[in-house]
Parts: structure tokens; sequence; C-alpha cells
């Protein structure tokens, strides 16, 4: 296409998601209005394997952060008893479960005829920063303390980092690009920016995207606790108790479509996908770049074809570690200018913990849905805000406000950074 395939508008016509504060959007969105937050002592570790830690046994190991924002009371066999073509699906690792979940939820509300009548117009792209590691742990367990002479036969198939895209791909019946994106915590949007491209670009007509998450694993747990990026205290982004984030898990999925694709079966259309930058710090694994983060803001308004005074709010990566929520802070006044004293921001992983990958494709659901409803969701935990930050991050309590535009904001460990800015039903 002459226009590089900018005039092929990309419309969210069903959302999906899975929690640690709510099963459904519909569940999760409730949960958020009442400030409710998912933040507890880890429980349990959900590998299904007879030989692994009970909750009595985890006591007595050195875990020196022992919180989570864990899901629980998922009841994965009844929210995916209706799945019929893809036979493995109840034998996956958590974080497929979630976003299968999640997916089903997404394409239910889109109103899509399954399996789709043109599957090589479809595509499936699902994103996680650390995929089945529930099952390597299990795996190499078995194999290097139990000395057994071999692991589960699906062991490969539950680990390897497509599997989520995989499993949804097989029971939908796309038959078009299917593939992860890893892209540390912006995977999400990354996946959601690679359907994006493969729509404007005429490959397909409709795309799921997303993330899942699942990372509580006693090895997992240490090696994160390793960093000194955990909170042993609870996740308090922006505010002087901020001491480090709180691991969480989950998945959010939207369903995007060219709107000439769903306007023509009449799909109800919930916002527009307006626009993405995506950048790399380039410099540092852990230690973030401020330019960077801006310059993905920058592209983000460039792409919509938006000035800075058009964003209403901003739901901030946001996730509790001092130094990253101090630099989020600079970066977003460097982007907006003197608009940024007007912008309504908020991190919602004060909610639901951070759950990586999935962190920014739940947080794109959250955008949605705060412009539909006219309402911004609060950052909990926000007494006393640190003294580097001094924007409007909607303390404890959400507010009604008017939303056309809102950009979700992703600046992950490793450097990788994305911005994504979704506006109104275009009608």
């Amino acid at each position: 296409m002459a226009d590089g395939g900018t005039s092929r508008r990309v419309v969210v016509t069903g959302m999906g998601a899975v929690t640690p504060i709510g099963h459904s959007v519909a569940d999760f969105w409730e949960a958020m209005r009442q400030g409710r937050c998912g933040v507890a002592p880890i429980e349990r570790f959900y590998q299904n394997d007879p030989h692994f830690l009970t909750a009595k046994q985890i006591e007595n190991f050195d875990l020196g952060v022992p919180i989570a924002a864990q899901i629980k009371a998922f009841d994965y066999r009844a929210r995916l008893k209706h799945f019929k073509r893809d036979k493995l699906i109840l034998f996956a690792d958590r974080y497929s479960l979630f976003a299968a979940a999640a997916a089903s939820e997404a394409i239910a509300q889109a109103g899509l005829s399954v399996p789709f009548a043109e599957p090589r117009r479809a595509a499936c792209i699902i994103g996680s920063a650390e995929a089945g590691i529930i099952n390597l742990e299990i795996a190499y367990r078995h194999i290097f303390e139990l000395k057994q002479p071999s692991t589960h036969p699906l062991t490969l198939v539950r680990f390897i980092g497509s599997s989520a895209a995989a499993h949804v791909g097989i029971e939908y019946g796309v038959r078009g690009p299917t593939f992860a994106a890893c892209g540390s915590c912006a995977s999400g949007a990354h996946a959601i920016g690679l359907g994006r491209d493969l729509i404007r670009h005429g490959v397909v007509d409709v795309a799921i995207v997303g993330a899942g998450e699942s990372p509580h694993t006693y090895g997992t747990m240490r090696a994160w606790q390793a960093t000194g990026l955990l909170s042993p205290d609870g996740i308090f982004p922006f505010a002087t108790k901020g001491n480090g984030t709180v691991l969480g898990e989950g998945a959010g999925i939207l369903v995007l479509e060219a709107i000439h694709h769903a306007k023509a079966r009449g799909a109800k259309i919930l916002a527009e996908l307006c626009g993405i930058g995506s950048t790399s710090d380039g410099t540092d694994m852990l230690a973030p770049d401020l330019t960077s983060a801006a310059e993905a803001m920058r592209l983000a308004l460039e792409d919509a074809q938006l000035a800075s005074c058009d964003i209403d709010y901003i739901n901030a990566h946001g996730t509790g570690i001092a130094s990253n929520d101090r630099v989020e802070t600079a970066a977003i006044k460097r982007t907006f200018g003197a608009h940024a004293g007007e912008l309504a921001v908020s991190s919602t992983k004060s909610m639901y913990g951070h759950p990586l990958g999935a962190g920014s494709a739940i947080e794109a659901v959250v955008c949605v849905k705060a412009i539909e409803e006219g309402w911004v969701p609060p950052t909990l935990g926000l007494e006393q805000v640190c003294s580097a930050c001094d924007l409007d991050y909607t303390p404890n309590i959400g507010r009604p406000r008017a939303l056309t535009y809102a950009m979700s904001n992703s600046f992950s460990f490793s450097g990788l950074n994305a911005a994504l800015v979704f506006g109104p039903s275009p009608g």
C-alpha cells in the first residue's frame, strides 16, 4: 500500500482478563472500583506435582519475600470446558490456561464465529516473559534432584514460549501468523503492536493478541529475590514507602480487527488502537533510561497523529521500584511538558501486582475500560508521594473523568519500552 498501511484503521472488538482481583473483565473492573488489592502471603506454588512444595514446606525454606499477587480459586476446567478442538489445553501450563480463558472471553465478546471462517486471515500472538516456567522447574527437579529417567511427555509443549498462542490458535482455527512475543515486562504491548501491524498491512483482518504469565515458583521467587527488586511489604508505586515490586500473574487478551471487517459483520467496536511506540534503552539491563522511555511515548503520539495535550489518562508502568517510578515521572514530564500536570495518571499494579509480560496486556484492557466508563482507576497505598514524583497519580480512590485518549506505558527490565494509545470507538 502506498501509505504503508496506515489508512487501515485497527479497532478493539473484544477483551478478556484473568487477574488476582478478578477472573473476568467485569469482575476485574468492579474490583478496581472497590480498590481491592490482591497482594497477600504466598499460600502455595501451583505446580501440579506430588513431589513439589506444599505451603507447610515453603515455611521451612529461606524465602525472604513471602508475598505475591496470586490468582486464587481459578477453576480452569470449568472455564475451558467448552474447548473442543484443542485436546491438550487442560494439560497446559498455568500461564497458557490464563491466556486461553482470557482469549475465550475476548472472542465471545467480539461475537466472532468459530472456528474462524477465513482462518488464514487471522493471527494469534500471545506474549510472555517467563512462559511455562512452572513446568520447566518441575522437569528440572525430576531430572536433577529426583534422578528420574524422564519427565512428563508434555513438558516441552508446556514450557515453550509459543505454547499459549498455539493452544488458542488451535482452538479457534487460526491458520495465519501464530507465535509468541517476548519483550520482558512489555511482552503484551509488543504482541498487541505486532497484531496491529499485521492488520494495518493487510496480512490479516483479525488478531488475537495479549500475554499471559504465571511466574510463582520457588526458584523464580528466589531468583527475583536475589535482584533486590522485590518488596517484602507490598507494592506502592510513586510512594515514599515504595521499596520494590510484587510479582503477580494473569492474562490480558484483545481481539483486534480492521475497522472495515468489524463494521461489515456488525461488531460492536469498543475502542480504537491509535498509536504504538517502541524503543530500547541500549544501556543497562536493570536501570531505566529516561530518554528512551520518553521517546516511546513520543513515538506513540506521533503514530496516533495526536498532540500531547490530547491524552487524558496514562496507565503508568509504576512498579513500586523507587528509581523506576522516578524515571517514569521524569519521562512523562519531558514528553508532555506543561500538559503533564493536567494528566490523570495511575498505576493499577498497586492492586494486582506486577504480572511481568502480562501486565501491559492487562493494562491495555484497563485503558479501554477507562475510556468506555469515564473513570480513572486509583493508585493504592499512596498516602505520601515520593518527592521526585509530582504528578496526579489518582491516590487511593478512583474518580470519574471524561476520557478521550488514554496511554499505557510499559518500561521493562532489560530496557525494552512500549507505549500504546487507545481512543474512542470510531462508531
